[in-house]
């Protein structure tokens, strides 16, 4: 229930399919071994408008919940035989045993770790509230569709799932690992800039940190936060920390002789996973992966699996969601980071090492160099059980000092071109979403009912977004932004442009940004190349055409396309000959002028032949 909905029986998984049937599993399970009347299910699946056969609809579904659940429930000492799903006056049941539930072991944590908090047991409640968080892979139910019923059950787990955490980080503030609470504390404040309690905490991180200036710096976004979104000032308990902070006042300074406990081996675990967003939708490969990385089979070297696909595939939010359905298994910790930064640059290995190493409270030299980094991290690794999730990989070079050396650890990254070296143990190349997924997505975001009314404008749109989830989370977001527009309103829009996928970009959601990072990325004649080719050549594209827009022999253009291809940028559509093959661009025109207008220092190589460097970029 704490993440996709999923139901296993004897080992299998036997989740239904169908959205009714699963809201109503969803439902009798939330309130398993209590009666569940009638007419609250019916206004679970119809709200204030069921339809006059509802009811015998209804026992239709529970007879079919019941099939599927009655051979598969194996004894387990259970009242009677008449299986877990039973008919009572007025409603249905569902009899199941409190471990059957992860929603129960969740509250079950909770409580006690609640229980210990206040009892003064900080250690203890920290390690329990922390392994409640772990029991969740996702928001509550993040693949049923809900309805009023079942919303209003998932906000209240949500808002347990929030105090729990918030409880959790008063313990571990109290313990003195405010250096290890900064990041996560970033994190939360940047998805509920809002919330004052929240933005508190991180500010008495920071201070205690000595990052006094950032602690000003935060209240000052909190302050601006409030004022814009809500039309207020800071409550005044925000107001006394601030001037707190300006006064170095002693009363928010660290507990003396805390700060080493967690270092010395408390049972905290770090987590800096990214938080999910939205749902994965039409994609089979997650299963695989995890299978993967989670796999028990002796093996040379920790699973390593690489993410890849053309911008906007979805790639990085794939490696999140994987992260998280496996988190649990990595006692020791799950680190995160990206490799590009701001600029789109590469960043250092060495900086990250720090970072994961200071994360997890290993000492290390102030003054270690790169090799110290590395043979550090992978001596701690050897021993221990971490995930490491790196997004937006340059090369292997980049990836290799990253690596954790133990068995029981595991790496997965995304990258924005095809990596192949000796230590990747998987490579999973994501693709474009078939119509059917696509459209899926899009009612996952606005109504259903502007998706059935309009399915060529729809088919149009999901082809002009080639299918890229990005592309199609951007084109749903600008709809749902503006309820009086239609698809086909939005597409008139979007035809009149050199590059429709500029007309997408909403905050958060910017398409054409994803594709001039990997342009970036690409050597000079590369981006010459590519340029030459979008301004020249549009659907499928020959060897020879290539050839003689480039102005090179048909051999070295075809170097040319292969190198394009392994960034993403272009497509293998077909052979065009025994020998040779068909290609296609993705979506390029306009990316060069785009990524020049914005300053990013690309200058138009002379007219002359192309000529590649290695396949791996550096910094």
């Amino acid at each position: 229930m704490l993440g996709p909905f999923e139901v296993e029986c004897s080992g299998r998984i036997v989740t239904p399919s169908a959205p009714k049937l699963r809201r109503v599993l969803a439902l009798l399970a939330l309130n398993a071994g209590a009666v569940v009347r009638t007419d609250r299910i019916i206004e679970e699946l119809w709200n204030d408008r069921p339809p006059t056969s509802a009811l015998t609809t209804l026992q239709t579904y529970v007879y079919q919940l019941r099939k599927l659940l009655v051979d598969q429930q194996p004894e387990r000492g259970r009242e009677d035989d008449r299986g877990p799903l039973q008919t009572t006056p007025g409603g249905y049941i569902l009899r199941l045993l409190p471990d059957d539930l992860d929603v129960v072991r969740f509250e079950q944590l909770v409580a006690r770790g609640r229980t210990l908090f206040d009892a003064g047991q900080l250690h203890e409640a920290s390690t329990v509230l922390r392994t409640a968080q772990q029991v969740w892979r996702g928001p509550a139910l993040g693949d049923v569709n809900v309805g009023p019923v079942l919303e209003a059950e998932t906000l209240r787990l949500d808002e347990l799932r929030s105090s729990a955490a918030e409880r959790r980080i008063d313990a571990d503030l109290a313990l003195g690992f405010h250096l290890e609470l900064v990041g996560e504390l970033t994190g939360l404040v940047a998805a509920q800039p809002t919330h004052e309690g929240l933005q508190a905490k991180l500010m008495l991180a920071l201070h205690r940190s000595g990052r006094r200036s950032e602690a000003l710096l935060a209240y000052q976004r909190a302050r601006a936060a409030l004022a814009r979104e809500l039309g207020l000032e800071p409550s005044r308990e925000l107001r006394e920390l601030h001037s707190a902070v300006l006064g170095s006042d002693r009363s928010i300074e660290a507990p003396a002789g805390r700060g080493q406990i967690w270092l010395a081996g408390a049972p905290s675990v770090p987590s800096l996973l990214p938080l999910e967003v939205g749902t994965l939708v039409g994609r089979a490969e997650p299963a695989r992966v995890t299978a993967s990385l989670l796999s028990q089979e002796p093996r040379a070297v920790p699973p390593t699996v690489v993410v890849c696909g053309p911008p906007g595939v979805g790639s990085s939010a794939f490696c999140t969601r994987v992260a998280h359905e496996v988190a649990d298994r990595f006692v020791d910790g799950q680190m995160f980071a990206a490799m590009l930064d701001a600029n789109g640059g590469a960043v250092d290995p060495a900086v990250v090492l720090a970072h994961f190493l200071t994360t997890l409270g290993v000492p290390t030299r102030g003054s270690s160099t790169a090799a110290d980094l590395a043979a550090t991290w992978s001596s701690w690794t050897a021993e221990h059980a971490v995930l490491v999730v790196l997004d937006d990989v340059v090369c292997a070079e980049q990836l290799t000092p990253l690596l954790p050396a133990g068995n029981r650890c595991a790496t997965l990254l995304s990258s924005r071109r095809r990596i192949a070296a000796p230590m990747i143990t998987m490579t999973v190349e994501l693709t474009a979403l078939p119509h059917a997924a696509a459209v899926d997505l899009f009612t996952s975001v606005i109504d259903p009912a502007r998706v059935a009314a309009e399915p060529l404008a729809v088919r149009e749109l999901v082809e002009l977004c080639d299918g890229l989830p990005l592309s199609l989370r951007a084109a749903a977001a600008r709809l749902a932004l503006r309820p009086h527009w239609s698809v086909t309103h939005l597409l008139e829009r979007l035809r009149g442009l050199a590059d429709p996928l500029m007309g997408l970009s909403t905050e958060g959601l910017d398409p054409a940004s994803s594709r001039q990072r990997t342009y970036r990325l690409m050597p000079q004649p590369a981006r010459h190349a590519l340029d030459r080719l979008a301004e020249t050549l549009s659907g499928s594209i020959e060897v020879a055409a290539a050839a003689d827009v480039l102005g090179l022999d048909e051999e070295r253009a075809e170097a040319v396309l292969e190198e394009l291809v392994e960034f993403q940028l272009v497509a293998v559509e077909e052979r065009a000959s025994a020998s040779r093959f068909r290609y296609r661009l993705r979506g390029t025109a306009g990316i060069g002028p785009a990524v020049r207008r914005a300053g990013a220092g690309v200058r138009a190589a002379a007219e002359s032949p192309v000529e590649f460097p290695a396949a791996c970029i550096t910094a």
